[in-house]
């Protein structure tokens, strides 16, 4: 194949044939999702893709949608435009956990640039909202990539997230005349340098404070309890991360608490919930907590405003006088080295 800048013609075909783009691999990584912005219409617009999906809400959809269509995305886009206004990033115009991805995918660039030169493509995108993993995967396909690594930034599996991400990144391979070959990163909760990473995390947290807390809790996004009884192994890799955490940190065995958060519905979630936790440790006596979120790959609503709000209030409601929050791993370099780490390990065979 003869080159030119980003374009090739077959050396046999004729002078008609379609442009042949230099063959790539791309790596695409995925998170949840954000609104473009936190009016009412974005809002519901984000909201209404995210509750459609039936991986995350398995009811019958002549039960739910009318339930959702008609009284849950009336209402709930204003409280929740509410909560994403008071942490939004108004310099970007952007969510933080946009600014963040988009951070974390520059320096993932630089690091596959680094290792491979220009035959890797590195993008994000997200599983709701934009940019859609369809306009993406497009996108890589057009720029000349013939093998995709999918990366969802989900430490621990679970069907909610893992699963209608890999999904949706599937659904967009069946629409390319051109299929590129693909693969899809696992679940990375026992991986000893994402546990080091955390650990790191934690120990830099503990140096800048004058008083080390009584506990850490480690409150990971809930789910129907429902779902682990179906066997969704999310619960075990959880509870596996906290322990390879605490036996990192070299502490006691009761020293990190497993919880879950973000619980929604009637029917019973994961336990213990954190907002519950935390109060209920408060009462007990228990005066200073530290809380981190180790199933978030970047801050996000749920981290930057239901642990430092809701979460924080219900601790220091109760009694509690020191609550302090650990961010996300986000774009830090080591962080950032674990995520190329993982994705050079799955690159295996595809580049030398």
């Amino acid at each position: 194949m003869k080159d030119t800048p980003g374009h090739g013609r077959l050396a046999h075909a004729p002078a008609d044939h379609p442009a042949v783009k230099p063959a790539k691999v791309g790596v695409l990584i995925a998170n949840l999702g954000t609104p473009d912005n936190y009016d009412y219409w974005s809002m519901r617009r984000y909201l209404n893709e995210f509750l459609s999906d039936e991986r995350v809400i398995d009811l019958p959809r002549w039960k739910w949608q009318p339930l959702l269509q008609l009284i849950i995305l009336t209402k709930r886009p204003f409280s929740s435009g509410k909560n994403y206004k008071s942490i939004w990033n108004h310099d970007r115009g952007e969510s933080p956990l946009m600014t963040i991805t988009k951070d974390q995918t520059a320096a993932l660039v630089a690091r596959m640039e680094a290792a491979f030169g220009d035959s890797v493509m590195v993008d994000f995108c997200m599983r709701y909202g934009n940019p859609s993993t369809e306009s993406v995967v497009e996108k890589m396909v057009k720029a000349g990539c013939e093998k995709i690594l999918f990366f969802p930034l989900y430490p621990q599996y679970a069907g909610a997230t893992t699963a209608t991400a890999n999904d949706q990144f599937f659904r967009a391979l069946m629409k390319q005349p051109w299929q590129p070959a693909a693969r899809t990163v696992p679940a990375y909760f026992d991986n000893p340098l994402y546990i080091e990473a955390l650990a790191q995390s934690v120990e830099t947290a503990y140096a800048g404070l004058e008083v080390k807390p009584d506990l850490l809790i480690a409150s990971y996004h809930g789910m129907p309890k429902r779902y682990l009884m179906q066997g969704d192994p999310y619960h075990c890799q959880c509870q596996k991360t906290t322990r390879m955490l605490r036996e990192r940190l070299g502490w006691g065995a009761d020293s990190i608490h497993t919880t879950f958060q973000s619980v929604f519905g009637r029917e019973e979630w994961l336990k213990p919930y954190t907002v519950e936790h935390v109060a209920e440790l408060a009462k007990k006596g228990v005066k200073r907590i530290a809380v981190m979120a180790p199933a978030f790959s970047a801050d996000c609503i749920e981290t930057l405003e239901e642990i430092q709000g809701e979460i924080r209030e219900a601790f220091e409601h109760a009694g509690g006088e020191s609550f302090t929050y650990i961010p996300c791993l986000n774009d830090d370099a080591l962080h950032m080295d674990v995520l190329a780490h993982i994705a050079t390990e799955n690159l295996r065979g595809w580049l030398d």
